[in-house]
């Protein structure tokens, strides 16, 4: 069946960002939650079997500190998986190809909740990210749609590809909202960057759907990502799997529509 064929209940393809985690693995020392329960890799799969999703995306966890070793363990027993990690600019080529080669797709920065940022033009920044881009990896990003503004145009200069997490983190300001937005868009234009439209249930359903409307409207389908960011830590008792699926085919009603996106994510993430 053609992705525009698909009836509109059809499940996405691809789930591009949940966390897998066990009881054994460290917090890091600046983990801002801190999950009593484990959400292994096998749980979330159950879900994706349970859901039709034929393939999933891990994102790199800024709450463990692990050194990506649950992460690289089950990238290799799931080769329908892809994920990201955490790594230090300082981070070499070899080590980098080497996660590729597992299955790695990119490198997320967790810069939220900041205000100073390292300049990326200058060393260790300027290397790693070309080595980031040698190597076919992204930049996954979380920053406040404050930010964006002053980030994005420094990650275009780089040349290393971008996926902008959770909408952009939009502000509850309308304001800072719209200027926030206004650089992801020229971010996406620019044609080496993507958003997610995942952790809707993190934020007002007004806003969620102000953004997706404008995503979908000006940057396209073609350029974004779904992602149910299970196991919805700090939501658990509000939002399960079936919601996050709901609240998706919500914001982003027409299947056609969904099926761009999962191209998109089909392209980059397992092509």
């Amino acid at each position: 069946m053609a992705m525009d064929d698909a009836p509109a209940t059809s499940p996405p393809v691809v789930d591009a960002h949940a966390h897998v985690f066990t009881r054994a693995m460290p917090f890091a020392a600046t983990a801002h939650s801190r999950p009593d329960y484990a959400y292994p890799a096998e749980a979330w799969l159950a879900e994706l079997d349970r859901h039709n999703i034929r393939y999933g995306v891990i994102a790199a966890a800024s709450l463990f500190d692990d050194d990506n070793a649950y992460t690289l363990a089950t990238l290799d027993a799931h080769p329908r998986l892809r994920a990201t990690v955490l790594a230090r600019p300082e981070t070499d080529a070899a080590t980098l190809r080497a996660m590729a080669d597992r299955g790695v797709v990119g490198v997320r920065l967790i810069w939220r909740r900041q205000s100073d940022f390292p300049d990326l033009t200058a060393t260790p920044w300027r290397g790693f990210l070309h080595r980031l881009a040698e190597c076919g990896l992204h930049v996954q990003l979380l920053a406040d749609s404050a930010r964006l503004p002053l980030l994005l145009p420094r990650f275009a200069a780089s040349g290393v590809r971008l996926v902008v997490d959770h909408f952009g983190a939009p502000s509850r300001d309308a304001a800072e909202r719209r200027t926030g937005m206004d650089a992801l868009l020229r971010a996406v234009e620019r044609g080496n960057a993507w958003v997610k439209i995942s952790a809707g249930f993190r934020l007002p359903w007004d806003v969620a759907a102000e953004c997706a409307a404008r995503l979908l409207a000006e940057a396209g389908p073609e350029r974004l990502l779904w992602g149910s960011d299970a196991p919805f830590v700090n939501h658990e008792r509000t939002t399960d799997y079936a919601d996050a699926l709901a609240l998706y085919r919500r914001l982003v009603p027409d299947a056609a529509a969904r099926g761009a996106i999962d191209a998109a994510a089909l392209k980059l993430y397992f092509t």
